[in-house]
């Protein structure tokens, strides 16, 4: 995959400025937690999406990440991921330097398939050979009607930040719609411990424009 890169750089590795201007693809799904898992996971609702990250961004990839609703009394209402992983060197390290968000490396696999105006999206992701989760969508892309979105993400420190924790904001447009979306959780690997959780629904944010940082 093509990547542009600037001045700025982590352990060798650059990467671009903020803000990020990406465009791509993204189905998310929400759960319910029942139990906590530990102080950075507790009980509650979690949102799991997979990206794609498409040229006429800075960076084009694929994305896997997991995140939580959170409310602080500085930042106000904003999501904190809690796992996430991409296929870019130069995305690990400007998510981890500028942002805090604790990217990592794995491996990628997404199948779509159109039959009318019927999508069907079929998502995987492993390290090496160990699976992490695997997911398909089925939507109907051709009745999405294009709306503004509006966020932020609040992380805690991590070795990258001097453990000082980070915020961005997020704005942009996408044509959002409900799908279908029906996701596996390998039992042994990073994100088994969302087996059982609930699911509750699933959207599509198809052909997102968002400024991010």
């Amino acid at each position: 995959m093509a990547e542009q890169t600037t001045e700025h750089s982590s352990h060798a590795i650059d990467y671009p400025p903020a803000p990020w201007h990406m465009v791509g693809q993204l189905w998310l799904t929400l759960f319910r937690l029942r139990e906590a898992v530990d102080e950075l996971r507790p009980a509650g609702i979690y949102g799991a999406a997979w990206v794609s990250y498409e040229p006429g961004s800075p960076l084009t990839y694929s994305e896997l990440l997991v995140a939580r609703p959170i409310s602080t009394d500085r930042h106000g209402r904003r999501v904190s991921i809690t796992d996430i992983w991409v296929d870019s060197p130069a995305s690990v390290a400007g998510g981890r330097e500028l942002w805090a968000i604790p990217k990592g490396l794995c491996d990628f696999e997404l199948e779509s398939v159109h039959r009318g105006p019927l999508a069907t999206t079929d998502w995987s992701a492993s390290l090496g050979r160990r699976p992490i989760a695997s997911a398909t969508f089925t939507d109907v892309s051709s009745a999405m009607v294009r709306v503004p979105f509006k966020g932020g993400t609040w992380q805690p420190g991590i070795d990258d930040t001097d453990g000082e924790e980070r915020t961005a904001t997020l704005q942009g447009s996408a044509k959002g719609l409900p799908c279908r979306g029906r996701w596996d959780f390998a039992a042994d690997g990073p994100l088994g411990w969302l087996r059982g959780a609930r699911q509750l629904a699933s959207f599509r944010q198809a052909d997102f424009r968002m400024s991010f940082g």
